[in-house]
């Protein structure tokens, strides 16, 4: 047992090391991560990892998400909800069917059944993989909000799909009326607990006294009880996460109500996610000998298994491209009958939609959730092999993709539409100039009689009507202090206020501006 701790703490520091080294050679971290699982996995002696497939979504989706949900602009997705809805499901139903009947014409022994498993497992492209290097090189916003909240829905989507295969292959048939109405609850039944379940956490955070630690216990808490209550009525754990992510993300200031708690539940959450996501693409690479076992056992040579991931991940990459130059075409249609976000899309940005889909958390996890034994007391039919594409299809999207996407970015050259945001200088000019506006106003409103006792309101005061380089607020007494901490938050409520009715303003930022303000305010109470 200790010997086993060592070597689950040694994996950690290889995380480290990894992303570490990721970061120095400016490549995505899943990458490095993978290989090196690959590697490691060839150590002889070392202890196999295992994780009881039923908890690989319950420990590792939910955190992912509603982080996913937290960092994306609900006003940017609703901006660009037809195309991301049309990735988000459409897409991802038509490369599952295309995956399920390939599969079931080229692989022996693959029933449409069983295609349907694959094609829900490999369908979903991973946000994380596309974040990871998209943090090297730079975008139109519009493309990486459609990526973001591409990768928030389709999980659900996929892993629909996943379920009603996986009751398919066990029972040997599929009821179209029960799966309509089973499909309709898993969709709705799922919002709906989301947001109850969000709505009932944001009531316990404004009934009940909290300090810092208990808000982000309490936030880490969150993603599991919606995602477990959904799953327990067999409605969709992944969208209670997504929409109860979503609803508490615009209302985070209710959530995380001081600035500390903002700041430090950010810092938690950032830690966190860095452990569970490097966990994962570890996992990928050091799963790779226990699969090569069951193929064995299955009777598949190394080199046909090759073969059929890559048959997959060709399939996945024409289908990608092909929706996203399709959604090209509909959109020049659409535009002459609706508004749409951007009415000249160009080629470009296609492009790079279908160079981005790189497979890895989601993918892996409902693989490995696959069981080895069903209800029926058979073996479940092909896992290894599964499994086995599963892996090929991750490592050759995030290697081949991951590797050329920012090369063809740069080949691209993408420029971002006149239209959408206000550049960086304008958007800063204006936030800039509407938060001393807010201060001012909510000063000479409520302390203007006051300006004349005392010299470090003054002080105060001149702060914000001159823009000045002076750290005068250091200076300020208790009273004055308290006075200055009243008109952050009314630079607060602007921002968002503005966020929210100002649709020319880019959210990212707004929320840079808002943890200017935490952190500002926290320096002053130290």
């Amino acid at each position: 047992m200790v010997e086993n701790f060592i070597y689950y703490l040694g994996l950690v520091l290889v995380i480290i090391g990894a992303i570490m080294l990721a970061n120095r050679l400016k490549v995505a971290y899943p990458i490095i991560l993978v290989i090196a699982g690959l590697l490691i996995s060839f150590i002889p002696g070392l202890p196999v990892l295992k994780i009881d497939p039923e908890l690989i979504f319950i420990i590792f989706l939910p955190p992912l998400l509603y982080e996913a949900a937290f960092a994306v602009s609900w006003k940017e997705i609703w901006k660009l909800r037809r195309i991301i809805t049309s990735f988000a499901f459409i897409v991802v139903f038509l490369t599952a069917i295309s995956v399920a009947f390939i599969a079931n014409s080229f692989i022996p022994g693959f029933s449409l059944a069983l295609g349907f498993v694959l094609g829900g497992i490999v369908s979903p492209p991973d946000a994380v993989s596309a974040g990871a290097i998209l943090k090297f090189v730079k975008v139109p916003k519009n493309v990486s909000t459609v990526l973001e909240g591409e990768s928030l829905f389709n999980d659900a989507s996929s892993l629909i799909i996943f379920r009603f295969a996986m009751v398919a292959v066990a029972t040997g048939q599929f009821v179209w009326q029960e799966a309509a109405l089973s499909f309709g609850w898993m969709v709705f039944g799922g919002l709906g607990i989301g947001l109850v379940l969000a709505f009932l956490f944001l009531k316990i955070e404004k009934i009940f006294p909290t300090d810092v630690n208990m808000d982000a216990i309490l936030s880490l808490v969150a993603p599991y009880v919606m995602y477990i209550a959904a799953e327990e009525v067999h409605a969709s754990g992944v969208l209670a996460v997504v929409s109860g992510g979503l609803y508490l993300s615009v209302r985070r200031h209710e959530i995380f109500r001081t600035s500390e708690s903002r700041l430090k539940g950010s810092n938690v959450w950032e830690s966190f996610v860095f452990l569970i996501n490097g966990i994962v693409f570890l996992l990928i690479g050091l799963d790779l000998p226990e699969i090569m076992v069951g193929l064995h056992k299955e009777g598949i040579g190394l080199y046909e298994a090759i073969g059929y991931g890559l048959l997959i991940t060709t399939v996945l990459i024409v289908i990608r491209f092909l929706a996203s130059f399709g959604a090209v075409f509909v959109t020049l249609i659409m535009r002459n009958f609706i508004n749409v976000a951007d009415r000249d899309p160009g080629m470009k940005a296609p492009m790079l939609m279908g160079w981005t889909g790189m497979r890895g958390v989601v993918s892996l996890a409902a693989a490995l959730s696959i069981p080895v034994i069903m209800e029926n007391g058979q073996p479940f039919p092909h896992r290894d092999l599964i499994l086995f594409i599963t892996f090929v299809v991750i490592l050759v999207t995030l290697i081949v993709q991951g590797l050329t996407l920012p090369a063809l970015i740069k080949k691209l050259k993408l420029s971002e539409s006149e239209s959408a945001y206000m550049s960086e200088e304008e958007s800063e000019h204006f936030l800039r100039r509407g938060m001393r506006h807010a201060a001012l106003t909510y000063l000479n409103e409520n302390y203007k009689e006051r300006r004349s006792e005392n010299e470090y309101f003054n002080k105060l005061m001149d702060r914000w009507e001159r823009e000045d380089k002076e750290d005068s607020a250091r200076k300020l007494s208790d009273e004055a202090k308290q006075i200055y901490f009243e008109t952050l938050e009314q630079q607060r409520i602007w921002l968002r206020e503005e966020n929210r009715r100002n649709s020319h303003i880019d959210e990212e930022y707004i929320r840079h501006y808002l943890t200017r303000l935490d952190l500002e305010e926290e320096r002053l109470r130290m």
